[in-house]
């Protein structure tokens, strides 16, 4: 696994041993990127579910402003304090290592200023993303033009999604997972 583009460019990047972290695949993240280009410099970027931190590490490396990564998993966390520390973006990022809900009531307890572009690629098939999203619809956390791009397995049901007061406004499907681009409704 290496960073796409930006600053960091074609530097290789860790990744957790073993079954518990599924990082996106470059090709992926290529995609992914491309489509949020416009939006990424300057940006304040959340990285829930972080993993290796692959996600934030090219969301710095092409300009984004901070980013926050979290996770709870110690041997992701190493390796996500080593890429960023290997990429020299460590600087501009803030990792907290817990539970995303945990993390989410403290960001808001901190008042941290919302966030422009907020990723999530939770275990698949545990219900996370709901949990998350729930959270997120109220929080001030994000705003009504925050992105909230949700990584999940091909058959996760998002169906639910306007009953909370959020709108799916793209959907990217690939081999074995898509990618859902979310807002919250314009009232």
């Amino acid at each position: 696994m290496r960073v796409i583009a930006g600053t960091a460019r074609s530097l290789p990047l860790q990744t957790p041993k073993g079954l518990d972290t599924r990082p996106t695949t470059d090709r992926i993240r290529e995609t992914l990127f491309n489509m949020l280009s416009p939006c990424v410099p300057g940006c304040r970027f959340l990285d829930l579910f972080a993993g290796s931190g692959a996600i934030a590490v090219e969301a710095l490396s092409r300009g984004a402003a901070w980013a926050v990564l979290v996770e709870k998993e110690a041997q992701a966390l190493r390796c996500m304090r080593e890429n960023l520390a290997f990429t020299r973006l460590n600087g501009r990022a803030e990792i907290l290592g817990m539970d995303v809900m945990a993390a989410l009531s403290y960001l808001e307890q901190k008042n941290t200023a919302p966030f422009d572009i907020i990723f999530m690629d939770p275990p698949y098939h545990k219900d996370w993303e709901r949990q998350a999203l729930t959270r997120l619809a109220d929080s001030p956390l994000a705003k009504e033009d925050t992105w909230m791009i949700v990584e999940a397995a091909l058959d996760t049901d998002f169906s639910w999604v306007r009953e909370i007061g959020l709108d799916i406004r793209k959907e990217k499907k690939y081999k074995t997972n898509k990618h859902m681009w979310i807002r919250k409704e314009e009232i």
